[in-house]
């Protein structure tokens, strides 16, 4: 199609078809994965599977790609396969406005995609993705902690196990560990020591959290979570493009 010319152009035919055949899982549409969704539709991904089970928020605007005046409340989900239809009205596209947790992977796995893309915020359902696609063979991309970074270039790509300066990546580690996993998930992440400390809610913000409080606010910028986003479809897109894609 014309619209892919340039794409084609830097590709190749070869490689452009086989990103027009791919079948991308992208789980989390919140600052990170509307980026990478962006990019993924932009290329002429075949098809997509988009999955976040949230509303835009007021605090979204700041980062996140669906966030407007004009969305808040409205769903993410619905937001990011709308934008994807008309970036590319031949991409097939399926939402699932679902929680990501063991009893709702048989349900978005279901078209067996070529590749998922872990933007998840919430600590055990990225746990559970990411151990759920590496024992069944699923090739994954999951994202680090990009909240409290502000360095650009400290953004990289490694494998987990070889990460540094990322709580989150460190905690993963220590988990996957004990299910039996020490190597082979491919991640984004910031080498930057954090900078800024997270600011705990306010007491009325905590109430609705129940009588263990809530977690502390953590400040992003749209440029760091963007790149984050970036990288991880480039990474994608290297991948499904590949010569030793089957």
């Amino acid at each position: 199609m014309e619209q892919f010319l340039r794409t084609e152009l830097l590709f190749g035919k070869e490689k452009i078809n086989k990103i027009f055949n791919a079948n991308v899982t992208v789980i989390g549409l919140g600052a990170v994965g509307s980026f990478c969704t962006e990019v993924l539709a932009r290329v002429g991904t075949g098809r997509l599977t988009l999955v976040d089970f949230d509303k835009i928020q007021i605090t979204n605007l700041n980062r996140q790609l669906y966030a407007l005046h004009s969305t808040v409340g409205q769903k993410k989900a619905e937001l990011a396969k709308k934008r994807v239809l008309d970036i590319n009205p031949e991409c097939k596209v399926e939402t699932f406005e679902v929680f990501v947790n063991t009893d709702s992977f048989e349900q978005i796995f279901k078209n067996k995609p070529d590749m998922v893309i872990d933007a998840i915020d919430s600590y055990n359902p990225k746990l559970r993705l990411i151990e759920y696609c590496f024992k069944n063979n699923i090739k994954i991309i999951s994202s680090m902690g990009a909240a409290l970074k502000t360095d650009p270039f400290s953004v990289k790509y490694a494998d987990l196990f070889d990460t540094h300066h990322c709580k989150l990546a460190e905690r993963l580690r220590g988990d996957l560990r004990k299910l039996g996993i020490s190597k082979g998930i491919p991640c984004v992440f910031s080498e930057q020591s954090p900078q800024i400390k997270p600011i705990p809610l306010s007491e009325e913000e905590n109430k609705n959290f129940g009588k263990n409080g809530g977690p502390k606010i953590l400040g992003s910028s749209p440029v760091i979570t963007g790149i984050f986003g970036l990288l991880l479809a480039n990474k994608a897109i290297e991948l499904l493009s590949s010569d030793s894609r089957k």
